[in-house]
């Protein structure tokens, strides 16, 4: 891996780490101030605010304890680099108390930011579990 590359494997570490835990103050400092998280049948969540908004929605709904499985990391120019990663693990439900397997691909796009970090810059990601019949 390259320096860069390897960068992004710890950022995606802690962002594993800051889902496990539900810690919205533990997400926010790992995208970028303008960062787009585009979760699965709803809108994308554009800039820090919407973006801490929507998970603190995420967080308050479920409690996630999952996995990343970094699939490939690329680095596209000194200040770009993307993610492919797959996660598995489960997600309880805090409304109905019910857990269920929880199985996602993700992709994550990085860009340096202006203390010359890598953060995420988009997000986003779709189930790979088999669809209720």
């Amino acid at each position: 891996m390259t320096p860069n590359e390897q960068t992004v494997a710890e950022v995606l570490a802690a962002y594993g780490a800051a889902l496990n835990a539900s810690d919205t103050d533990a997400v926010m400092p790992l995208y970028v101030e303008d960062g787009v998280f585009m979760p699965p049948y709803g809108a994308s969540a554009v800039g820090a605010g919407a973006v801490r908004k929507a998970y603190d929605a995420v967080f308050k709904a479920i409690k996630l304890t999952v996995k990343f499985n970094v699939a490939e990391i690329v680095e596209m120019s000194p200040e770009w680099v993307f993610a492919r990663t797959n996660s598995a693990g489960t997600t309880f439900n805090h409304a109905t108390g019910a857990t269920s397997a929880e199985a996602n691909q993700e992709l994550f796009i990085f860009r340096k930011d202006r203390g010359d970090k890598f953060k995420i810059a988009r997000y986003s990601f779709s189930t790979t579990n088999p669809q209720s019949k």
